[in-house]
């Protein structure tokens, strides 16, 4: 299962978030010009348990460098496909969560649940030598954020099966329960990081990542300067769009909404929806043309029911803006 996107729309654009996967996409390029130091590298830069429980293994590093290992280790990566994997799960989950606690408030939440996903590792695995790295931990703790704060979202997830995608929305907690559930299996089966993944990091992480949120909440959160509210207000809604077409009768037309903002009325936009259509979900283009005005309707031609004589009826889409 590929998760696309989820359908809870955000007010402002996630800087923080997006600061946080260039970061990792910074050091992840800088990390590949190492070479033949690329082990040494990680080995001082990665969480490595033994580093702190053995002393004739601790003696080889400063306290600066024991203590910044903490931070460095959740932007390194164990290759491209690791890197991708974490940072899009970040982009899918983390603009909702830095949308409620706001832009600094989720940033220190993301680096506290950094921390605690590895201490949970090290914790558990005090004299291992192997480096932990990846932002997994933090990105787990972002999850269990999501997990509390959207539990009735739908994940738009792509199910490849047989080279032919299929779109199916699964309640977020649904998906990441079992996904918590898979990683605590995997886990107990695994004996530490005998399968090079650090379970238990990202186990802390989820379970710490809600009890981080339920703390931040209670605290009151910054005024954001106007100016910087405006700068990072989305002028765009987002552009794949869930479609639930209703109909009613022996009427053979459906009727849906498809939300716009402002500016995009103004100035025209193309989006990507996507409708139920059996079993599975297909995808499609509608234009929306510049100057439109609220609660006018987009004609899908073909989109509707079966009607007599091997006819169908259409899709007609209610135009919402949203301030």
């Amino acid at each position: 299962m590929i998760p696309l996107r989820d359908t809870v729309p955000t007010k402002n654009y996630p800087v923080v978030n997006n600061t946080i996967i260039g970061v990792n996409v910074v050091i992840f390029l800088y990390q590949v010009t190492q070479g033949v130091g690329l082990e040494k590298f990680i080995y001082t830069y990665g969480l490595v348990p033994a580093r702190y429980s053995i002393p004739q293994i601790s003696a080889y590093f400063t306290t600066p460098q024991q203590i910044f290992s903490f931070i460095s280790f959740m932007f390194l990566h164990g290759g491209f496909w690791h890197l991708l994997g974490n940072m899009w799960s970040l982009y899918i989950f983390g603009d909702n969560v830095e949308d409620r606690l706001g832009h600094l408030r989720y940033l220190l939440f993301y680096i506290i649940c950094g921390l605690a996903s590895g201490l949970s590792h090290m914790l558990l695995n005090l004299n291992s030598n192997a480096p932990t790295i990846g932002a997994s931990g933090a990105i787990a703790g972002v999850m269990g954020a999501y997990f509390i704060l959207h539990p009735r979202a739908r994940i738009l997830t792509l199910i490849p099966i047989f080279f032919i995608p299929y779109f199916l929305e699964i309640p977020a907690a649904f998906f990441l329960g079992i996904w918590f559930i898979l990683q605590f299996l995997n886990a107990a089966g695994s004996h530490g990081q005998v399968s090079g993944v650090a379970w238990w990091a990202h186990i802390g992480g989820f379970v710490f990542g809600i009890i981080f949120l339920k703390l931040l909440l209670v605290l009151p959160s910054a005024t954001t300067p106007e100016t910087l509210r405006r700068a990072t207000e989305r002028k765009k809604t987002p552009r794949l769009q869930v479609i639930r077409p209703v109909g009613s009768g022996p009427d053979p037309h459906l009727y849906g909404t498809i939300a716009i903002t402002p500016h995009e009325a103004v100035t025209g936009t193309r989006k990507q929806v996507n409708i139920p259509w059996g079993f599975h979900k297909r995808l499609y283009k509608v234009v929306v043309p510049a100057g439109i005005q609220e609660g006018r309707k987009l004609r899908l031609k073909g989109l509707g029911k079966q009607a007599t004589a091997g006819q169908r009826g259409d899709l007609f889409l209610k135009v919402l803006i949203r301030a």
